[in-house]
């Protein structure tokens, strides 16, 4: 921490900005240290010389404080379906895969170890019955 009152206020100033960078980059762990070190800068620095930075600070914070909250995660939903043009091109139709997976039946996992299942055909160790045939003798 500087020692004189400019240098002071100067860092207070530089550790706004990035505390305001690093909270628009949702760099949450940078944003809580440069909240902290403004904070200690506030702290050492008399109140009728940062009233504009405690102003900015107290705002920083609530964002800060807003971040895992569901008002912000609908938020954050909302802008991430932008609105279409209208006229614009339609999505193709994706055609339906349920036809390939009945076709094909997934062979039984073989239970080996405790609990756990372990699908050895899959592994490419072999059907189930050639395992178990292999197992007792």
């Amino acid at each position: 921490m500087p020692k004189r009152q400019p240098a002071k206020i100067k860092a207070l100033q530089q550790t706004i900005k990035v505390a305001r960078a690093a909270i628009s980059t949702k760099h949450w762990n940078e944003a809580r240290y440069a909240l902290s070190r403004a904070r200690a800068l506030t702290n050492a620095l008399p109140a009728n010389l940062t009233v504009q930075e405690r102003e900015q600070l107290s705002a920083l914070r609530k964002k800060y404080a807003a971040r895992n909250t569901p008002a912000a995660k609908n938020a954050k939903q909302a802008k991430a379906t932008p609105a279409r043009r209208p006229g614009g091109k339609k999505p193709a139709l994706k055609k339906s895969t349920a036809k390939g997976a009945a076709q094909q039946p997934k062979p039984t996992p073989v239970h080996e170890l405790g609990d756990r299942f372990i699908n050895r055909a899959s592994l490419g160790y072999g059907s189930k019955d050639e395992t178990m045939g292999s197992r007792r003798g």
